[in-house]
């Protein structure tokens, strides 16, 4: 989610926020987590007190060995039951730009200061914008966007397509070692840039895929589209057996360049820059051993039907007909009512019960006993091992994190991922993957958070399970392989 232009009112912290949401979703949701609970304590009751009657009525160990002989060939098809239809991640790239196309602050500032289009306190605002964001002095704008002014014609962004896309599919085709004619379903997603023929008729086109592949594009779904896709193309992958799917996550910025006075139109000059991903999933048997990951859980909310949120982010045209995206102040607000409910909902599925409990007994007591009393937050740490939060700003990340009670550690990948690309919209998720993995923090059995946010706005969460050690060799082929050793920055946390 792009951030806000001021940042006058008050934090995000979403242990204080009471959003406007659906009761009834909310407590369908936990409902349904609370018998799934309640189910397994019953199941464990059920075991033991048959083992206990076996032993009370002193029956042969034979009984015992049959008992038990029972009891593992039904966790076992019940184990093989509930891994059909799972989804895993074989592998992922991410785009590397050339190095002709770095912005450093001072070129940024010293082009736009040669637009006509900008006056000082446009120039001033972006500045300062630039100089507060987290961002360094490494990250990329397309080729178009280096001209004075800035090429925004539809060739251009055509040509900007090619230079995102093509590489990190021959990447990832080159790495899995598939063919184009493998591939059964494509995904994908770009906010601001739909041309006719589609982007995925031009991947299409340019590889020469099969004429019966499924092929989804998806615009204006913001900065969560590629956890977005993902959820889709996990919905896709439960219908169509033995099938590869590949999610392609971008932003064309040609398109989307503002050359106009309005400050909050401004901001996303500053902020967005170029970036790609591209993601391999599967569900066939044949590639679990060689996959990285294997999609635990996906939540998708949006609060678009409030109107206050729904305009809290949108595109329009400035009063002399130029086209930017408007950000409101309420920003951070209408986040951290769209992320509550999202966490919530995610949080009755994977926390452990103590954490469910504290977090229970505490609304009870706020409601009925004691109005002043904080809500307890509880604590992800205990289910999740690594966070790949959204990358809209130092700011929000920072709130996120004292909302969702994270540390420095947690909230590293995103910054630094800020500092060196930039806000690369949707795909700067799997630049966060790629830093945790460049740094071989991801262990076998570790599970991640993805947390998308976009206009909308939208809110979708992916957990992954590493299922298998990720190399060396294969964790410094990525976008970080010749910057890892600089990061931890410890002055972009400042």
């Amino acid at each position: 989610m792009e951030p806000p232009s001021e940042q006058s009112h008050d934090p995000l912290l979403l242990n204080t926020i009471e959003p406007d949401i659906p009761s009834t979703l909310l407590s369908n949701k936990q409902l349904h987590s609370a018998f799934l609970e309640l189910q397994r304590l019953l199941v464990l009751v059920l075991v033991a007190s048959i083992e206990a009657l076996l032993i009370l009525q002193n029956k042969e160990p034979i009984f015992h060995f049959i008992y038990l002989f029972c009891l593992i060939i039904f966790f076992i098809l019940n184990h093989c039951f509930s891994n059909s239809g799972q989804v895993y991640l074989v592998d992922f790239s991410c785009l590397k730009p050339p190095s002709s196309c770095r912005v450093p602050f001072s070129t940024f500032l010293g082009n736009a200061s040669k637009i006509e289009s900008f006056d000082a306190q446009s120039l001033a605002f972006m500045a300062k914008v630039l100089t507060s964001s987290g961002q360094g002095q490494e990250t990329y704008l397309p080729p178009a966007l280096h001209h004075i002014p800035p090429k925004s014609h539809h060739q251009e962004s055509i040509k900007e397509v090619h230079m995102v896309l093509f590489p990190i599919m021959d990447d990832l085709l080159a790495k899995t070692k598939l063919s184009p004619q493998d591939i059964d379903i494509l995904i994908v997603n770009c906010s601001g840039f739909c041309p006719s023929p589609s982007l995925c008729s031009i991947l299409i086109n340019k590889y020469s895929m099969r004429s019966d592949i499924k092929s989804y594009n998806l615009s204006g779904m913001g900065c969560s589209a590629s956890a977005l896709a993902i959820d889709l193309a996990q919905n896709l992958l439960r219908v169509h057996n033995n099938s590869y799917a590949i999610v392609l996550s971008t932003e064309i910025l040609s398109t989307g360049w503002y050359a106009g006075h309005e400050q909050p139109k401004l901001i996303l000059n500053c902020l967005f820059r170029m970036g790609s991903a591209a993601i391999l999933l599967t569900n066939k048997k044949q590639d679990i051993k060689s996959s990285k990951y294997q999609l635990f859980r996906t939540l998708r909310t949006q609060k678009a039907f409030d109107d206050r949120a729904y305009l809290s982010t949108i595109r329009e045209e400035d009063s002399n007909g130029k086209l930017g995206v408007t950000i409101k102040r309420d920003i951070l607000e209408v986040a951290g009512e769209i992320l509550r409910w999202n966490v919530t909902v995610l949080g009755s599925s994977i926390l452990p019960l103590s954490e469910k409990f504290r977090h229970g007994v505490s609304k009870i007591r706020k409601r009925f006993i004691d109005k002043s009393a904080v809500i307890y937050v509880p604590n992800f740490k205990s289910a999740i091992e690594h966070f790949c939060l959204p990358t809209s700003g130092r700011q929000l990340v920072k709130e996120l994190a004292k909302g969702l009670k994270l540390g420095d550690g947690e909230i590293e990948a995103a910054l630094m991922t800020l500092h060196r690309f930039g806000n690369q919209s949707s795909s700067s998720l799997w630049y966060e993957l790629a830093y945790l993995e460049a740094k071989q923090r991801v262990k076998k059995g570790d599970k991640v958070w993805q947390l998308g946010m976009g206009t909308g706005p939208k809110c979708t969460s992916l957990v992954w399970k590493c299922i298998r050690p990720i190399d060396d060799d294969e964790a410094m082929k990525g976008p970080w392989a010749d910057s890892i050793n600089r990061y931890p920055i410890v002055a972009v946390d400042q």
